[in-house]
């Protein structure tokens, strides 16, 4: 882990594999935590691809890249406010540059920045482990790892993990999303045998909640279009990390 961020907390959001819904975690704990009054800048990594402003809501505001800042383009100040919830700021991925041409040192102050200005700065890393996650964890205080309940997928975010805590992030924290009672039933699988093949502390489960594609369709953050669900799994998640008493949400089958 690259610098000293003394205030606001960096936390990077990532997964071993790609169709975990790592995105959309990561809009419903920025949406969570600026509603609780947390200064809150969503910054998306995947160079190329990104989608966090559609599980945001904010395909309809005004873009301004994360390069756009570190080529003074653009002041850390114009990333685009959330249009409805208040303390809620976004910087996009650029999509007419290639990952190996950000310079990450630049980046690295971009983030220092940002962490004097937020209380909280989300990074949205791609799926993986090549230079956009590279790039994302290396100035981050801490991470959660992002994983179905599925044998591949638990095991590329074991591997992850470890990728992570060999950077000295800590802590590393695993939610488990997409959670139902049919598919653990088919692995002959619980929530005890998932913690204990990935070795990480549960920060939370979040159930299969059809909630979640529809608010996207809409271009609606999840939390405002849904009081129960995965809706209300982000809110305690995101009460844990504020260090408040929340339920895992464990579901029992």
């Amino acid at each position: 882990m690259k610098g000293d961020l003394s205030k606001g907390e960096v936390l990077v959001v990532t997964s071993g594999k790609g169709g975990t819904g790592k995105t959309t975690l990561c809009a419903g704990l920025a949406s969570c935590l600026a509603a609780m009054g947390q200064r809150v800048l969503a910054i998306d990594c995947d160079i190329g691809l990104s989608n966090l402003d559609i599980a945001l809501g904010m395909t309809d505001c005004a873009t301004v890249s994360f390069l756009d800042v570190m080529m003074e383009n653009q002041y850390l100040s114009d990333a685009p406010a959330h249009p409805v919830i208040p303390n809620l700021h976004m910087l996009t991925a650029p999509s007419k540059t290639r990952a190996g041409l950000v310079d990450d040192i630049i980046f690295g102050r971009l983030i220092e920045e940002a962490a004097e200005t937020f209380d909280w700065v989300l990074l949205d890393a791609p799926a993986g482990i090549g230079f956009g996650f590279e790039l994302a964890s290396s100035y981050a205080t801490r991470a959660v790892i992002v994983s179905t309940p599925d044998p591949g997928a638990l095991r590329d975010g074991q591997h992850t993990a470890s990728l992570l805590l060999e950077k000295g992030i800590e802590p590393v924290e695993l939610v488990v999303n997409r959670v139902s009672r049919r598919l653990l039933g088919s692995l002959r699988s619980n929530v005890d045998d998932i913690m204990d093949s990935i070795g990480l502390p549960l920060l939370g489960l979040i159930p299969e909640d059809q909630a979640v594609p529809v608010a996207a369709a809409h271009n609606s953050a999840l939390v405002l279009r849904s009081r129960k669900g995965a809706a209300v799994a982000c809110l305690h998640i995101s009460r844990r990390l504020l260090g408040m008493e929340a339920p895992l949400m464990h579901m029992r089958f």
